[in-house]
Order: C-alpha cells, then structure tokens, then sequence
C-alpha cells in the first residue's frame, strides 16, 4: 500500500501505472466490503463528487466528513484524526489547507492516504489532466502544453511535476510576482501569454482568486487582466483544446466563447477527475 501526497513523490512508472488503471474499463474490486474516509477541510463539488463515485466503482463505501465533525488541528490532532479514521476505513483522503497536516497523518497510520488538496499540491488534478492530454492527444510525451495566469499555485505546480515526469513540454506564462518560485526543472517561465501559447496543442489557465484570497482579490485582478484566455490568444496556439480544472469565474481569467468552444476539454477533465481518482485509489491499495 502506498500514500499519494505529491505527484513528484510518485515516479514516472507509478503515474503511468495510474493512468493504465484509470482508462481500464474495470479496475476490480479492492475496497469490497471497506470503507473509505473523505475528510473535507475545504468544500469540492468535482472532489467530493468523483472520489465518492470512485469508492463506489471499487466496491467500497464512501463516508464524506466535514471538518466540523473532526475539527482537524483544533479539537484533535491530525495525528489522531488519522488513527481514528484507519479503525474503521481502508482508506483515507483529506482535502486541508496544510500539506504538513496530510504528512503527519500520513506517517501516522498504515492505511493508505490520499491528497484531495493541499495548499501546495493538487494530485489528482494534475492526474486527471495528464489522462485527458492522452486522450485528446493520444500521448503526452511531447506534447506542448502552456499555462497561463496564476502559476504559483498547487494546480500549476502538481501539473508542473506531472510535465516533467511524463516528458511534456510545458511553459508556463504569469506576470511579476505570481511565477511558479519551486518550478522543476525542464519547465520553462515567461511573463509574455503570446511566447507561451504560440503553436501550444493545450492552453491551460485556472482562476485568478482562489479561497481564501479574497482580500487580495483587487490586486490579483490588475495583475493578470492581460492573461485572461480570450480567442484572440488561443488563435496564436497550434488550434489548442483549451483546459481549466474549475470553477472557473467566467470573463475573468477565461471567456465565454473559449471555454464553451468546441475546443474547450474541461468537462471531459472533470469526467476524467473520477477516473484518474479511481485509478489512483486502486494503485494506492496495491491490488
């Protein structure tokens, strides 16, 4: 049994073994008769939605718990959140604000644990991003890819870990202040939305405001107003599908005519959140 914190923790040849799981049209039955913690910190409707139907397709049961009911950090340590829920679960996924939380929980119990979200690291995100890349594209090695907007974000950075690993070629476009400051290498860095996007096959963005940033909303809103992904700039890209792991706040970071467009992938990605959960769960359990 393995943990799934971080893509970079992973492994190439782990990614690809999730992502063969993901497509196959029966991943089995490894959660027959368990039940599955979903810890919520912070709200998800594509999250909540595709791990719980993840769950299910495996053949176990899903129990969705607020953080109110826990009270993760405050009320008992995420030590001891942990080891309560591995007495009654197969499995355990947290969405938390703090990825130190998922790491000590982790070290804590023998059950597998799953990163819903993190404020560093989005997993399973960056999974479901990888797997609708190979199916529109029919690989991923090579495949040029351009993020623009926000960069130093846990979306941008899991799917910058993702590019790497699997030999996309990724670059990603934001202005002074919001690039991505732990980039790995082999992913390139621009302040200029046109460099990145020319001759991509896939224009990714994300939303300029995230939870939990609300008082930095003015100044993010001036920062990126000249990256917003507008029809004018994916027709600078190779005729690119155009991806956003949502929601997405319509006309800021992204337009109504992109993102309802035929070119646009994002519901076939949020489709492919729940694949890429379930492929991620059965390598997690080893079976």
């Amino acid at each position: 049994m393995s943990d799934i914190l971080t893509i970079a923790s992973l492994g190439a040849d782990a990614l690809n073994d999730i992502l063969a799981r993901a497509e196959a049209p029966d991943a089995g039955r490894p959660l027959e008769g368990q039940g599955a913690a979903l810890l919520f910190q912070k709200p998800s409707a594509r999250t909540r939605n595709s791990m719980e139907m993840a769950v299910v397709q495996l053949g176990g049961h899903p129990v969705y718990i607020q953080n109110e009911e826990v009270g993760l950090g405050t009320r008992e340590s995420p030590e001891d959140v942990a080891r309560t829920l591995a007495c009654y679960h197969g499995l355990i996924a947290a969405r938390v604000k703090d990825h130190g939380w998922l790491e000590s929980m982790a070290a804590a119990v023998d059950v597998p644990l799953v990163n819903m979200l993190s404020d560093r690291h989005h997993p399973l995100q960056a999974l479901a991003d990888m797997l609708t890349v190979k199916q529109l594209a029919g690989r991923i090695e090579g495949v040029k890819i351009a993020y623009v907007g926000d960069a130093d974000n846990n979306v941008a950075r899991s799917l910058a870990e993702a590019a790497v690993l699997l030999g996309a070629d990724l670059t990603l476009a934001s202005p002074e202040g919001y690039a991505l400051r732990d980039a790995p290498d082999g992913v390139r860095q621009t302040a200029d939305p046109l460099e990145a996007v020319k001759g991509a096959q896939f224009v990714y963005t994300d939303v300029w405001v995230s939870m939990g940033q609300d008082d930095e909303e003015t100044q993010r809103l001036m920062a990126l107003t000249s990256y917003r992904v507008g029809s004018e700039l994916m027709a600078v890209s190779d005729d690119a599908w155009f991806l956003h792991c949502l929601p997405a706040r319509r006309g800021l970071e992204v337009t109504d005519a992109v993102i309802d467009s035929p070119r646009s992938a994002v519901w076939r990605q949020a489709e492919n959140r729940m694949r890429s959960a379930r492929g991620a769960i059965a390598w997690a359990l080893g079976r």
